[in-house]
């Protein structure tokens, strides 16, 4: 997610975060193409009959985007990693509102990419996913914030370095303990279903 400046994305969300409405406006155009790319990433690992769509996805994310009124914008990276979070929230309140099944029924599968990959099976579900991910929030939130900010959000190390305000070298240590955590309650998961 580097295509904007991040000086000017900055500027517009510190003055967005000051009450200047103008800032949101300008900042539409520079984010746009972004969210865009993260949309797409998020709806190629949806199945293809899902009703939800690309542009649906970002304008549910921008209409709770807007609702963050009184947040105090830091910088670029703080402003996807919420970006991130939002899109992933809308897709798994999406999957569970559709009825979704547990993790290996019908429910909704993301593909989990070659830098998390925390399942023999070449597909986890979204809503396994995130159950897995907010119990590990609950053992450790940060590790659960860096794999929402790497995975979901497609943030470096640097910026979610940046956005956590820890090293890099924190980040890739979280980044590798929180794979082998996940990947060990999807393996104590699927031998419960067995």
């Amino acid at each position: 997610m580097l295509s904007s400046s991040s000086h000017d994305v900055t500027r517009l969300l510190k003055a967005w975060s000051a009450g200047e409405e103008s800032a949101l406006e300008k900042l539409i155009p520079l984010i746009y193409a972004e969210l865009h790319r993260a949309a797409q990433r998020y709806m190629a690992r949806e199945r293809t009959e899902h009703t939800l769509q690309t542009t649906a996805l970002i304008n549910e994310a921008y209409l709770r985007l807007v609702d963050f009124q009184h947040i105090s914008w830091q910088n670029r990276a703080q402003f996807f990693g919420i970006c991130s979070q939002l899109m992933r929230r809308i897709l798994v309140d999406f999957a569970r509102s559709r009825g979704s099944q547990k993790r290996g029924a019908d429910g909704v599968h993301l593909p989990l990419d070659e830098g998390l990959i925390v399942s023999r099976e070449p597909r986890a579900d979204l809503i396994g996913l995130d159950d897995a991910l907010k119990a590990l929030a609950a053992v450790d939130e940060r590790k659960s914030r860096v794999v929402e900010l790497r995975f979901f959000g497609g943030l470096s190390v640097q910026e979610t370095a940046e956005v956590l305000k820890v090293s890099d070298e924190t980040v890739k240590r979280d980044w590798r303990l929180a794979k082998a955590w996940l990947l060990r309650q999807f393996r104590e998961e699927s031998s419960y279903d067995a």
